[in-house]
């Protein structure tokens, strides 16, 4: 009698039993994808240390900021005493107009199976400092050390200069040299003593450098003109324009881009002259960074996240098929299914290190779709339903493939996507006799 009722119980429950389970091994197999993610992880920071490597010898991102000029005056002072002596001030100054004319030549170097983007540039910077206010700061003319005054081009790392520099300053040249004198608005970068700075209390100075420079991934400007025009062009097919100014007018195409912004002194937060202080100029810097598109990585890492829709998907499948078809499959042959759709995963990473994202997603989703369709068919001895269940993985792994090529519309597309398989596996869970009911 209780042999019987636990036959009994079991029949009427075994679905239900069986549907925990599922449930169970779908959360188990979850560890391992979690271990994935993190190798993939190590593997995209492993990249950025490359490249933060080879950017350390050839040069980093650079921006530039200039010409600023630092103007050293002598401030009359009295002590307590009634002794009058003298503080050293400087003024910094910046030109009314400043244009910058660009291209960068962008170079992809390979360390190992990593790939670095770095890249030269060809700088023309010209523009014009007009006479100088100094009653407008309270400065006396008689107090300005005159042949102290230098000319400052601030530039991220030095080490990025190509060839050497020659300021053309009101038509004369004029050789810079190493270093800033204050960190007030650049801390590294080159300048030069203006043996003629005097005619500043008259009439306009104009200047012209032209600056081969050498960077990687990103070049940025400082707007310290009072109106600053730049064009930029490179053969790069995608730039990211970033910073606190967009151009005015782009143009990206598969030839490159062209780019031209045009700033004037209203929208930044920087005055012209000024006494001492800080201001944070870098903030308004603005420019290009050269990307390498979404790479490999970024795809496997958003690959990796649909996980566990595979393995839910397939075991749902799994369970309505041996359901259906009254065919038991064993929880071990429910956990070989899931990892081998695990591995796909490291294969994906693998293989994608070496070739073109696109095919390495071919050649693993192919071997993992072969393998499962050969063991499905070993498990229920009919290549009819090991076929649909190819037809279901190709589908499947067809619609992860648009997921992650597409950026603006992925969530909208996966929305629905999912939607219609959820209506599907609804449909189909209304023929399992959940209760062991004779329901056909």
């Amino acid at each position: 009698m209780d042999t019987q009722q636990t036959q009994t119980f079991w029949q009427r429950y075994s679905i239900f039993i069986k549907s925990i389970l599922v449930g169970f091994l779908i959360l188990v197999l979850l560890i391992p994808t979690a271990f994935i993610h993190e190798l993939v992880a190590e593997r995209q920071q492993r990249q950025q240390e490359v490249i933060n490597e080879v950017s350390s010898k050839w040069a980093a991102a650079q921006t530039v900021t200039g010409p600023f000029l630092i103007i050293p005056y002598n401030e009359t002072q009295r002590d307590d005493k009634g002794k009058v002596f003298f503080i050293k001030k400087n003024i910094h100054y910046l030109p009314e107009q400043l244009n910058i004319d660009g291209q960068l030549i962008p170079e992809i170097r390979h360390r190992s199976i990593f790939k670095i983007i770095l890249y030269k540039s060809d700088l023309v910077l010209t523009g014009k400092f007009i006479p100088l206010h100094l009653a407008a700061l309270g400065v006396d003319s008689s107090s300005v050390q005159w042949n102290e005054i230098k000319v400052c081009f601030g530039i991220t790392d030095n080490r990025g200069i190509a060839e050497q520099l020659q300021l053309n300053w009101n038509g004369t040249s004029v050789e810079m040299n190493p270093g800033v004198p204050l960190n007030t608005i650049t801390t590294t970068g080159v300048s030069a003593v203006l043996n003629d700075a005097a005619l500043l209390k008259d009439k306009e100075q104009t200047f012209s450098l032209h600056i081969k420079l050498n960077g990687s991934a990103q070049l940025h400007f400082t707007p310290v003109g009072k109106q600053t025009t730049v064009q930029l062009q490179s053969a790069w097919q995608d730039p990211a324009f970033g910073g606190k100014f967009l151009p005015a007018k782009s143009d990206v195409s598969k030839n490159g881009f062209k780019a031209n912004w045009n700033i004037l002194h209203f929208t930044r937060d920087i005055p012209q002259a000024w006494i001492e202080e800080k201001p944070e100029i870098t903030d308004n810097a603005f420019g290009v960074e050269l990307l390498q598109g979404i790479d490999s990585y970024s795809k496997t890492m958003r690959t990796v996240k649909y996980a566990v829709l595979f393995i839910a998907l397939t075991f749902c499948l799994y369970f309505f098929i041996e359901t259906l078809k009254k065919r038991s499959v064993h929880p071990l042959q429910y956990i070989l299914v899931g990892i081998a759709l695990c591995i796909f995963y490291t294969l994906l990473l693998s293989i994608s290190e070496y070739i073109q994202f696109n095919i390495a997603y071919l050649f693993a989703s192919v071997a993992t779709i072969g393998l499962i369709t050969l063991y499905t068919q070993s498990i229920f001895k009919n290549w009819g339903i090991a076929g649909a269940f190819c037809v279901f993985l190709s589908s499947l792994y067809g619609f992860i493939y648009i997921l992650i090529q597409l950026q603006d519309g992925a969530l909208l597309f996966g929305s629905i996507g999912l939607f219609i398989l959820l209506a599907v596996l609804m449909y189909y869970s209304k023929k399992i006799d959940w209760y062991g009911s004779a329901k056909v």
